[in-house]
């Protein structure tokens, strides 16, 4: 090793964990010696994202049937009307489908999106589906400045306890800061979060507030290559048959190696993405063949966390 290499490696503490658990993942220890726990989460953000009409510059730009969309200083109706497919349509067809089969949902739900619609609220209380906080907006938050991020925190927390009569335990901004992770020191409430995606397995971190204080923390990571997301990319899926292809591929391959060493896999929905005839398509496939296995357990985010709180507890 060079001197000049050297002094990159060492001269300062490095942030990132490269190594996680390597070749010596723990054993998950799932409920019923199950092989895999496998997750849906439904992303519900409609009446949240970028607008106008929310005191926002301009119009939503992400996640839409738009490749490449401008923001605009004024209302895009077109992107307006494709959000509200979500909420009006999407939310109840993908819904409706988890309760005929009496399978659990967790809901990463954007305070101002929730705000808007009561019906969504009710059902998601009647149905005792899993609240994550998806913070107050949906909104890109890298370079928010940390007070205004802090306040949106403090905002969602409060405005999910009083839809849901307690405050949320999971929190996933989706479009996090540097700062993110600080703020949420500040809410001991919070038991984990899942602004990750670089891991099969959930594991403990440690978090500091701006006095310095540290509290561990439990990170259970999410992903975005089982994501219906990939349908709003040009290079993404296409179809439902290619969504429905990669979604049991990857089932199949954690399936098997969990005979051994059991993992976790995530399947991100969004309302006005999955919410379409097409791709609900490959969902319903989706959930036939897992339900056509055994030893798999089908759980909430919540239900992660308590397992891995009392099996796996922190360890300084």
């Amino acid at each position: 090793m060079t001197s000049a290499t050297s002094h990159l490696l060492h001269d300062s503490i490095y942030p990132r964990d490269l190594i996680g658990y390597a070749n010596q993942p723990p054993h998950a220890q799932w409920p019923n010696h199950a092989k895999i726990a496998l997750q849906f989460v439904l992303n519900y953000e409609e009446g949240g994202e970028k607008n106008v009409l929310h005191g926002d510059s301009g119009s939503e730009q992400f996640l839409s049937e738009i490749f490449g969309a401008e923001s605009y200083p004024d209302r895009h109706l077109s992107m307006d009307s494709m959000y509200e497919y979500g909420s009006r349509v999407g939310f109840w067809r993908i819904q409706q489908e988890f309760a005929k089969r009496n399978l659990p949902m967790s809901i990463f739900g954007v305070a101002m999106a929730l705000q808007r619609n009561p019906l969504v609220v009710e059902t998601i209380k009647k149905y005792g589906y899993d609240v994550v906080s998806h913070g107050a907006r949906w909104l890109h938050y890298q370079n928010t400045d940390i007070a205004t991020e802090r306040e949106h925190t403090l905002q969602a927390i409060q405005i999910l306890k009083d839809l849901f009569g307690q405050a949320p335990s999971g929190w996933y901004t989706g479009r996090d800061s540097p700062n993110t992770r600080q703020i949420l020191a500040e809410f001991p409430e919070i038991q984990y979060d899942s602004d990750y995606y670089g891991d099969d397995l959930p594991f403990w971190t440690t978090l500091t507030n701006q006095q310095g204080e540290t509290r561990p923390h439990l990170i259970i990571p999410y992903t975005l290559d089982t994501n219906d997301m990939k349908f709003a990319s040009p290079i993404g899926f296409s179809t439902s048959e290619q969504f429905f292809d990669y979604l049991k591929d990857s089932f199949d391959v954690l399936y098997a190696e969990g005979a051994e060493r059991p993992k976790m896999m995530s399947i991100g929905m969004h309302c006005r993405l999955l919410g379409k005839p097409a791709r609900f398509k490959a969902l319903q496939r989706f959930l036939d063949y897992v339900q056509s296995h055994h030893d798999v357990w089908i759980c909430t985010r919540q239900q992660i966390a308590d397992h891995w709180y009392k099996t796996h507890p922190y360890q300084d």
